[in-house]
Order: C-alpha cells, then structure tokens, then sequence
C-alpha cells in the first residue's frame, strides 16, 4: 500500500531496496512514508497503526534474510566449531601429563552429570536400580565416558561398529529408544518392579559410583 501511495504521489522518484532487506532500507521506508502522508490527507490515528506495525517489524529483526530460529543454530553451529578448533589448538600444544588431567576434570564433570540424570530418571519413570548396586554404577560410569569422547551418553553395554555414527543416530543415546517406549533397559539400569533383579533403591551417589565402578578407563 505504502509504494502505490509514494509512487503515485511523487511518480517520478525511483527508489532501490535490495533482495535481502536491512534495517536501513526499512528505516528509509519509514521516514519515507512519514513525510509523504504528512502531505496527504491522512489521519493521525492512521499514521500511528500504519507505522506502529513497521517498527516492531524492526525490533524483532523480522526483515532479515534468516528467520531468527535459523540464525541462532547456525551461530550455535559457529561457535560450536570454533570451540573444537580451539580445544584441538589446545590439546596439539599440552603435554601427556595436561592431557590426562584435563580428561580427568571432563569425567569428573560428566560422572556428576549422569549420576544426577540416573536418579532423576528413576524418579520419574518408578524404575529401580538393581540390589547388586554395582551394576549401575558401571552403566553410569560407562555412559559418563561415551559423554567425554563421543559428546553424548551412547549406551556402553553394547557392540558398535561405529559408535560415533550410532552416537549421531541417537537410538542407542541414554535413555534409549527402547527404554523410552517399553521400559525395556539391556544395561539393566533401570529396572522395572516385576524385574527379579531390581532392588529397592531409587538413589545411587556419586561416592558409591565411584567406588563400585573403579578408575575410567583409557
């Protein structure tokens, strides 16, 4: 509407926005129109619900040529990579003893994280762990490596000839699909109440994975 009051106004003025729209072109179409109705017969009111609309438009970077979804996974993405260029950068330049300490502060940190989502787990779906608690405490020590090295939490009682594939995939990630749907756990993690090797424990600490699952292995 806002070109063929402009054109038909002022017919002679030839104006270029770009395929890709920016800010600029649309603040240009904002004061454009501003100075053109102020020469025509329109209302205040109508000005204000015309122009209104325009800027919010802008403010939520609406005229962009990414809907904001999209550009927030690519930079996302970006700084993603850039991350793991940098960590490589870093791990090209550490020594065998930094290497190995940084890998054990990871497993620390990932050995939390799946203790803690193992209990929460077990709260939410009434499963159990099983009364030979260290059966759990291997599963979740396991599933706290495959987070290290491969990023996410790929069940570890399983053979894979591509574990980074299956990792991508996502069936196998914790909890898998089978347990998701069925209840249906091969590491024997969480236990249904008909299973004849659940106990009666819903908790499991950290001091206890620790201690019953032994060192990471390499």
């Amino acid at each position: 509407i806002f070109w063929q009051l402009a054109l038909s106004h002022r017919p002679s003025i030839t104006i270029t926005i770009t395929p890709t729209p920016t800010h600029l072109d649309f603040l240009t179409l904002f004061i454009l129109f501003y100075t053109y109705t102020s020469e025509m017969m329109i209302s205040l009111p109508t000005k204000v619900l015309t122009i209104c609309p325009l800027l919010w438009a802008i403010s939520i970077n609406a005229f962009t040529s990414q809907p904001p979804t999209m550009r927030t996974v690519n930079r996302g993405v970006n700084q993603c990579c850039e991350l793991t260029r940098c960590s490589a950068s870093k791990d090209a330049d550490m020594t065998d003893e930094e290497r190995e300490a940084r890998r054990e502060v990871a497993m620390e940190k990932a050995l939390k994280q799946m203790t803690a989502f193992s209990n929460k787990y077990i709260a939410n779906t009434d499963t159990f762990y099983c009364e030979d608690k260290s059966i759990p405490a291997v599963v979740i020590k396991g599933l706290a490596e495959h987070k290290v090295t491969l990023g996410t939490p790929l069940c570890p009682c399983r053979f894979y000839e591509d574990k980074e594939k299956e990792a991508k995939d996502g069936y196998w990630n914790c909890p898998c699909v089978p347990m998701r749907e069925r209840h249906e756990c091969h590491c024997m993690l969480f236990l249904t109440e008909e299973n004849d090797f659940a106990g009666d424990e819903k908790n499991i600490s950290l001091e206890e994975v620790k201690d019953k699952a032994g060192g990471f292995s390499n």
